[in-house]
């Protein structure tokens, strides 16, 4: 037993996976000695956020074959959602400081943002994806590539339409002190979405391992004839898929209503950065999509802090176009319509 598991340690060290990691980590460890730790804290915590929504993209491309270009507006809706439901507890916490809404408001914020995602997600499977496999599946990415930029454009004109125009963000969530984390002061709110990004990273991992629906997700991402023929429903597995995805990425915009506050364009960031991780680590690699979250995550911050926030784009392209001339499946490559191979 023991020589099994070293042997699968010492394959995943000297694994593509294990060795990008390593290098990965010794590079954030280098600039942290060299400009501090704040480059370590930043990239962990910003990390997580960009983890989560690649994951919901990278889970709709592996189960559905779906390129979602309107990822970042439920980011947006996620956002809108927490915000209109915090402004009120807020009010009635600032006439009652003593109130438990002061602890537990902005985790409701939080979870009405995700809940709304998710169901904006189902409604959006029913209505067009549901539709479109009925009747066409001919040049299905290319249809779901014009479909999804439509309904980003949709999306993005009714905010402006029913919601101005106007950035509905907060200051903070909780109104605590912040905690010194190896030398940086890391506030409650950023703190608490690091949290809540790896439990539902956990929770996911548990579900889609140990749940009846996990499994069948997983059954129809890697053959959804066979899934059919052993009596799963697809028609259920794409319902859920789509809702959990966009739920994610509501989940995300939630928590970081504090850095990205809600407007027509909030989910343009976001997106591209979810998109980064995708190509650099493979289409539809749910699992290569939390390390590739933290790894673009890294680049960024080591970009605002040697060249300036204008190149915070640029090296990640250029990373990734570097990448795509050795790998061009990407990092951790895996078949496009497989989620994990277990």
């Amino acid at each position: 037993m023991a020589e099994r598991l070293t042997e699968w340690i010492k394959s995943i060290l000297l694994s593509t996976e294990g060795i990008t990691i390593g290098i990965t980590i010794l590079i954030a460890v280098l600039a942290s000695m060299h400009k501090g730790s704040y480059i370590l804290v930043n990239t962990i915590i910003t990390g997580g956020m960009w983890a989560l929504m690649a994951i919901g993209i990278a889970l709709l491309f592996g189960v559905m074959n779906v390129s979602n270009f309107a990822h970042g507006e439920y980011f947006m809706l996620g956002s809108l959602i927490a915000f209109f439901i915090y402004m009120p507890i807020s009010k009635y916490v600032i006439s009652s400081p003593d109130s438990i809404l002061s602890y537990i408001g902005p985790l409701i914020a939080i979870m009405g943002g995700a809940l709304g995602g998710v169901l904006s997600g189902g409604i959006t499977e029913r209505l067009i994806f549901k539709q479109l496999r009925m009747r066409n599946r001919q040049g299905w990415l290319l249809n779901c590539f014009l479909i999804t930029t439509g309904l980003s454009v949709i999306m993005q004109n009714a905010h402006q339409l029913f919601f101005g125009t106007n950035f509905k963000g907060i200051l903070a969530y909780w109104d605590f002190p912040s905690i010194s984390i190896l030398g940086v002061n890391v506030s409650i709110d950023r703190l608490a979405t690091f949290v809540i990004a790896m439990l539902t990273m956990l929770a996911f991992y548990l579900f889609m391992i140990y749940s009846t629906t996990g499994k069948s997700i997983r059954a129809v991402s890697q053959d959804e004839k066979g899934a059919r023929m052993v009596g799963i429903s697809v028609d259920s597995v794409h319902l859920i898929t789509f809702s959990l995805a966009c739920g994610l990425a509501a989940l995300a915009g939630a928590c970081l209503l504090f850095i990205f506050p809600s407007y027509p364009m909030a989910g343009v960031v976001p997106l591209y950065n979810s998109w980064f991780v995708i190509i650099l680590v493979g289409f539809g690699n749910v699992a290569g999509s939390v390390p590739g979250g933290f790894i673009i995550g890294l680049f960024q911050v080591l970009t605002r802090t040697y060249f300036g926030e204008g190149w915070e784009t640029v090296v990640p392209v250029l990373l990734i176009a570097a990448v795509l001339v050795v790998r061009p499946s990407g990092i951790f490559a895996t078949k496009v319509r497989t989620i994990w191979d277990i």
